[in-house]
This record gives C-alpha cells, structure tokens and sequence, in this order.
C-alpha cells in the first residue's frame, strides 16, 4: 500500500477505508471517529464536511467558512495524535476526544493545535459541539542571554544596547 492511499488521520488503514465514507455520509460510529474524519476533512478541504459535521445551536458559535478555508489550504498538515479519550462510544450521547494535530503554516512555521473536543450525539449522529484549546508553552532553545552580555549577532554592543531592546 503506497503511503499516499493511507488515511491522513493515522490510522493505519486507507483512506478509502477509514475517514472518507464519514465525510462523505456524515455518520461516525464514535466521537474519536469524528474526530479523526475531521482532521483528514482538514488536510483534503472539505470544507463542508467540518462545517456540517459541528453541532447547530443559539450557544454555539458561528463558524468561519473563509478562515477555516484558508487554514485548510494553507497549511501542511503532519500528523494527528489522539492523547486520550473519555465516553463517545456508540452506547453512548456524548464524548470527548483531547488530540494534538501538528501543521506548518504558509510562512515556514510549525505549530501544534492541542484540543479538548467535546462531542454529542444528537439524532444518532456525532456531532463536534465545542472544543478547548490548550496554549503550547514556548521552550527557548539554548540559554538565556544576560543583559549585560555581549549580543551574539557580533556588534560588539552589550546585548541590552543592541537585539535586547
């Protein structure tokens, strides 16, 4: 099997065989199902599909067709990862799916979109119904330049007077 057949969510199985059928019918068995056909809506730009697949309400916000569109388009997407999941069975009417997905925006920079998504069956069908996002704390490579340190771009200058303002 050719490493473009596969499903881009991770599972191990083709595409064909794993997210298409839920983007093209609507219908998950679980929330991490979902979950999964709609990182892989995502990286194909089906648009549609992530829109129709959130649940419809007064308390839930509108989604941006444009934004959401231009992420889709704009980013590479590498991976998804599934960190845990609670409930969203198919006995069950609600769920949660906490996964990580990881892009390289249109400007060359890497990011990590980490989510808790909160899922709901409603009519039989899973619905993503709201998420949270977990902001990613920035590691500095390297350690830290003092003040007064010469600034390493080689100007002779204490780093304060120089790159540090």
């Amino acid at each position: 099997m050719a490493e473009k057949d596969l499903c881009p969510c991770g599972s191990g199985k083709t595409y064909a065989e794993c997210c298409e059928s839920v983007i093209k019918t609507g219908k998950a068995a679980t929330a991490e199902a979902l979950m999964r056909a709609r990182y892989s809506a995502y990286v194909k730009h089906e648009i549609d599909f992530i829109i129709n697949s959130c649940e419809e309400g007064e308390k839930i916000a509108e989604i941006d067709r444009k934004a959401t569109e231009e992420w889709s388009k704009e980013s590479t997407w590498h991976g998804l990862k599934i960190l845990r999941t609670e409930k969203g069975s198919e006995n069950d009417t609600e769920g949660i799916v906490e996964f990580e997905a990881t892009y390289t925006k249109r400007k060359g920079i890497r990011d990590v979109h980490h989510e808790i998504g909160y899922f709901k069956k409603i009519d039989g069908n899973w619905m993503y119904s709201v998420g949270s996002v977990k902001p990613m704390t920035v590691v500095r490579e390297g350690r830290k330049i003092g003040r007064n340190e010469p600034c390493p771009c080689g100007s002779g200058k204490k780093y304060k007077q120089c790159c540090g303002r």
